[in-house]
């Protein structure tokens, strides 16, 4: 090989070197970064957690729930199908290792749910007599809330007792104990746990309908003299349609009533639906071009999620005297509920992070908000 080229050759190593150097950095640098720390003066960085990671079995999972959140909320496991099978049987089991994980590693757990006309027991659907329901419904708060009172941050007391027009929706709790019972609850859940932030949430109270049937049943709670403290908007959105502007408005009215505001479930779904909203008993049959990107997903696509997220951070931002939690709704894409609903085994990309736990483009345009 002729001398010059022989020197362009060594050039260019030790370029190669230089530069795999700087990407080794780079990535350390990228490693070290953290949502709880960037955001550690504006609001809470949380995660739904599920029993896997509860128990601390995904490796994987682990360090990334230590790396990036400060706050933390479980997926299932106490919703009353888990945590109080039967009548006289409650299972604390998995729970008690929830608040111990938070415990050790200085999570703050927010309890999900209390209430919730979804995933109950058998037994409770199965109860005809308006007072034996109502027993059930007074020992379950006391027991579950009680249990917990000086041991997490706060519970979802309510979830989801709206309809779409903010009417109240047609539960087993409506049918049983009238539409007193979210004040009733919450005059439950004050009681046994007075220490504990109490919260309503529900997806979609963001949209004018179902903010103004909110903001009534909110109302209703707080002219009857029992504590509420904050209101969750789960934050389940469409990639290129979130509604910013009726986001910022729930903001601002719901913080006016004195509340504290938190986006409870954040995801972004990128696959077609036909419909809007998160009511989990909705199913779609299962159809090829309901899941376009089983492979991988298109860097048009993943542009527009970085950016939605980019804008919503903003948003939050500008709250940020009003936020005081943003909780993601699972770690990463794998573990998303959106890969089962409405339509079973889709492959959905609606979080930070990708399957291997990798953070997305949409990561760095989160973290970007706060030089900018």
């Amino acid at each position: 090989m002729p001398y010059n080229n022989n020197k362009t050759l060594v050039r260019c190593i030790v370029l190669a070197i230089a530069t795999c150097s700087m990407g080794t950095q780079w990535v350390s640098a990228q490693k070290k970064t953290s949502l709880k720390k960037v955001f550690a003066k504006d609001f809470g960085i949380g995660t739904a957690m599920n029993t896997a990671q509860i128990e601390e079995r995904d490796a994987k999972a682990n360090a990334v729930i230590l790396q990036h959140f400060n706050m933390a909320t479980p997926e299932n496991i106490m919703k009353a199908e888990i945590i109080h099978p039967q009548w006289d049987v409650y299972n604390f089991d998995l729970a008690d290792k929830m608040v111990a994980y938070g415990k050790k590693n200085k999570i703050k757990i927010n309890g999900h749910t209390l209430i919730w006309h979804s995933q109950l027991p058998a037994f409770a659907r199965n109860i005809r007599s308006v007072d034996s329901f109502r027993t059930f419904f007074t020992n379950h708060i006391n027991t579950v809330a009680g249990r917990y009172k000086d041991q997490i941050f706060s519970w979802d007391v309510v979830n989801e007792a709206l309809n779409e027009d903010g009417t109240m929706r047609r539960s087993v709790f409506l049918s049983r104990l009238g539409d007193n019972f979210v004040t009733e609850a919450f005059r439950l859940a004050a009681a046994a746990a007075p220490k504990t932030e109490l919260y309503y949430n529900d997806y979609n109270n963001e949209q004018p309908a179902k903010r103004a049937g909110c903001i009534a049943l909110i109302k209703k709670i707080q002219d009857a003299g029992v504590r509420i403290d904050g209101v969750g908007i789960q934050g389940h959105w469409h990639v290129g349609k979130v509604p910013f502007k009726d986001i910022e408005e729930s903001i601002i009215q719901y913080a006016a009533m004195g509340l504290k505001v938190m986006f409870t479930e954040l995801d972004i779904e990128v696959l077609p639906r036909s419909f809007q909203g998160a009511d989990v008993n909705q199913r779609v049959a299962s159809n090829p071009a309901l899941n376009p990107y089983p492979n991988g997903l298109p860097d048009s696509v993943q542009q527009q999620l970085a950016n939605d997220y980019e804008a919503l951070f903003k948003l939050f931002l500008k709250h940020k005297d009003k936020i005081t939690r943003v909780t993601f709704w699972g770690v990463n894409d794998g573990q998303s509920w959106l890969n089962d609903w409405p339509v079973r085994g889709r492959t959905n990309y609606p979080l930070l992070f990708d399957r291997e736990f990798n953070p997305k483009p949409a990561y760095y345009k989160v973290i970007g908000t706060k030089n900018k």
